[in-house]
């Protein structure tokens, strides 16, 4: 299985993006899938996941109820709606896929990774 985030970019505090992650490959082997960044110093800490259905979701909490993710299984694409952004957000984001069915943040659950997309919020 192969992941592309895109979607990244430079933007002011208060704006909105939307990252993409469209997966290839076996993507019949994928399960939950999720969105992880990292920021510049720091560890990679995880930011959300969704079920392979769609209808179960968990965030860390200093992105609840700005973000918003998402997942079209036709597409094989997830998405990370995030509004409003705070320069807190700045990060390199990731997207991963797991072949296990339960929600987690621990990245070791999670088998595929895409190369990342910077997003960088200016104050």
């Amino acid at each position: 299985v192969q992941l592309q985030a895109l979607g990244g970019g430079l933007v002011q505090a208060g704006d909105s993006l939307r990252l993409s992650c469209a997966a290839s490959g076996r993507t019949f082997n994928i399960d939950s899938m999720g969105w992880f960044r990292q920021a510049p110093g720091k560890e990679r800490e995880f930011v959300a996941v969704i079920s392979w259905s769609g209808g179960n979701t968990y965030y860390e909490d200093s992105v609840k109820g700005r973000f918003a993710i998402s997942r079209d299984n036709a597409k094989n694409t997830m998405y990370l709606q995030m509004n409003p952004l705070k320069p807190e957000d700045t990060a390199v984001y990731y997207c991963a896929a797991s072949t296990w069915s339960g929600l987690t943040h621990y990245t070791y659950a999670y088998k595929f990774w895409g190369q990342g997309t910077q997003v960088t919020v200016s104050s």
